[in-house]
């Protein structure tokens, strides 16, 4: 079955209550803005009234001219400004139901006391793992649409713009498939492993799989179509197993200790205080800390799977945040006494 075919029963199966609330990449309009591009037109045209009998084809300069890599003003107008849009609101619809689903299972503050209350009258495990499967699908299906119709696009018109435009959606921060949510989701869907037999609870656990191996350890999602995604989960700075996480917003993942050094703020300001000319350490984007992502589910992950290593790791922040406390309120008190 094509893709094309694929997405559409996807649209219109058990999710399209969903999918109506939401944005989605509308692959069949983008396809007719291909076929009804000018310049493929004149393309095709060209091509046909080549003679093949007398080899004619590699000499024709309609032909040839039509085959440069040249921006077509139809298709960079209508096509490039969609699929822009559209990958802008999917990413923001699936941070935000990502971020909802994991304050449900991870609360804070008189949340957590409430969603205790409400769990001894209905349990929203079931409900969780669901929404969580829903979003997973939602994210993977969309994006490969995406890639499935700038292939077309350079295809289509024999040029690279259309890679070229990935390399836009990777800076904009917008490629869905390496936002930090998706690694959250799936630490939630490794946390909730085991937890139940449901065949709900071991398909949503079944798309990822994470190996803690101090050496490389990984989290790998398995996609349709045989793709397969590796996130690293080893810190760039300190080179160990990621401890109380924080994802850029250049997608980069560090301890929050090593954030903070590389940032030049102290453990207790948090990431929120560092400068806007800081630096991430591995791509050297500037003003990626201040909306940096906590980890939640994925600290909860590595605690359970490597209690002792989270021990230590806990205790060694403790001590350092506690010295560079002191060390702070000392300097403070020297510059306002004066000695």
């Amino acid at each position: 079955m094509k893709f094309g075919e694929t997405f559409k029963e996807y649209l219109h199966g058990d999710q399209e209550w969903f999918l109506d609330k939401v944005s989605h990449v509308e692959y069949k309009r983008l396809k007719k803005v291909l076929k009804s591009c000018r310049r493929c037109k004149a393309l095709h045209e060209g091509n046909s009234t080549i003679d093949q009998t007398d080899g004619e084809q590699q000499q024709n300069p309609t032909f040839s001219r039509f085959c440069q890599c040249q921006p077509c003003p139809v298709c960079d107008q209508m096509f490039f400004t969609e699929l822009m849009r559209e990958a802008t609101d999917i990413a923001g619809c699936f941070s935000s139901r990502v971020r909802h689903l994991l304050h449900l299972h991870v609360p804070r503050g008189m949340q957590r006391y409430v969603l205790r209350l409400r769990q001894c009258f209905k349990n929203d495990q079931q409900a969780l793992v669901e929404e969580g499967l829903m979003l997973i699908e939602y994210i993977t299906m969309n994006a490969i649409a995406i890639r499935k119709i700038l292939k077309k696009y350079d295809k289509v018109h024999s040029s690279a713009n259309g890679k070229n435009f990935k390399s836009k959606l990777r800076a904009e921060h917008l490629e869905l498939l390496q936002s930090p949510w998706l690694i959250e989701l799936g630490a939630l869907s490794l946390n909730f492993k085991g937890s139940d037999d449901g065949e709900a609870f071991i398909q949503f656990s079944g798309s990822f799989s994470c190996n803690l191996d101090e050496m490389e350890p990984v989290m790998t999602l398995m996609l349709p179509h045989s793709i397969k995604l590796e996130y690293n989960l080893k810190c760039a700075i300190c080179l160990e197993i990621v401890f109380n996480p924080y994802a850029l917003s250049c997608g980069h993942l560090f301890c929050k200790s090593c954030a903070c050094s590389a940032a030049s703020v102290m453990i207790f300001q948090r990431l929120k205080a560092s400068s806007p000319d800081s630096k991430c350490p591995i791509c050297r984007e500037a003003g990626v800390y201040a909306n940096a992502v906590h980890m939640l589910e994925l600290d909860l992950l590595i605690k359970k799977r490597h209690k002792d290593y989270w021990k230590e790791r806990a205790i060694a922040e403790r001590a350092e945040m506690v010295k560079q406390s002191k060390e702070y309120w000392e300097s403070q008190t020297k510059y306002v006494v004066g000695y």
